[in-house]
C-alpha cells in the first residue's frame, strides 16, 4: 500500500471525528477571553485556533484553515517572545511576513465574503497580539471575534457561530470588569498622596487613612 493511500485511509478514518475539535475549540476560545493575564489569553487563544484549523479543514473553508495556522504561529511567539521587556528584534519581521502570507492565503483561497472576512479577522488578530496591554488587546480580539462571527456564519459553522458568540460574550464581560478599576483609580492615587496616618473622623470612630 502506497502511503498516498494510507494518507487517504487515515484521512476517512479521521474525518468523522474532526468535529471534537469544534467542540474543543468552542471551550478554549470561550476560555481565552476570560483569561486574567496577556500570555495566558495568547496561548489559550492559539490552542483554540489549532482545534479550529482542523474544523475548517472538514468543512472545506480553506483559508479559515490557512488563518487559523498563522494564529497558532504568532499566538505562541507572542506569548513567548513578547512581553514588558520589550521583544526580540526578529519578532516584527517575522509577523509583517506572516500578515504578507495570510493575505496570499486569503487571495490564493479566494471565496468571497468568507475568505475576506477571515482575512480581516487575521489582520485584528495580528494586531491584538502586539499589543502589551490586556485590555487593548481584548478590544482587537473583538473586532477579530466579529469578523470570525461573519465567517462561520457564511460558511456554516455551528461550533465556530458558538464559539465566537461566546467568544464575544466573555471578552465583553473582561472589558467592562476591568473598567470599574480604571474608574477608580485616580481616587487611588490621590488618596496616596495625603498625609501618612490622616486621621479620619467617622461619627465617634476614628480611622487611619
Amino acid at each position: 500500500m502506497s502511503p498516498v493511500n494510507v494518507i487517504a485511509l487515515a484521512w476517512d478514518a479521521a474525518r468523522e471525528h474532526l468535529d471534537l475539535f469544534g467542540g474543543l475549540g468552542l471551550c478554549l476560545g470561550f476560555a481565552a477571553g476570560m483569561m486574567p493575564r496577556r500570555s495566558a489569553i495568547l496561548l489559550t487563544s492559539a490552542a483554540s485556533s489549532a482545534c479550529f484549523g482542523l474544523h475548517f479543514l472538514r468543512l472545506g473553508a480553506q483559508t479559515g484553515t490557512a488563518m487559523c495556522l498563522v494564529s497558532v504561529m504568532q499566538g505562541v511567539v507572542a506569548a513567548r517572545w513578547i512581553g514588558a521587556e520589550g521583544r526580540a528584534a526578529w519578532v516584527a519581521p517575522l509577523f509583517v511576513a506572516s500578515s504578507l502570507v495570510a493575505a496570499c492565503l486569503t487571495l490564493a483561497t479566494w471565496n468571497g465574503w468568507p475568505s475576506a472576512c477571515a482575512g480581516l479577522g487575521s489582520l485584528l488578530a495580528t494586531t491584538a497580539r502586539l499589543q502589551l496591554d490586556p485590555q487593548a488587546m481584548r478590544r482587537c480580539f473583538l473586532g477579530a471575534s466579529s469578523c470570525w462571527l461573519a465567517h462561520n456564519t457564511l460558511v456554516g459553522s455551528v461550533f465556530g457561530l458558538t464559539c465566537d458568540l461566546l467568544t464575544i460574550s466573555a471578552l465583553l464581560i473582561a472589558l467592562l470588569r476591568a473598567s470599574p478599576a480604571k474608574v477608580l483609580a485616580p481616587a487611588l492615587a490621590s488618596k496616596a498622596d495625603e498625609p501618612a496616618g490622616a486621621a479620619v473622623s467617622v461619627g465617634s470612630i476614628q480611622t487611619v487613612v
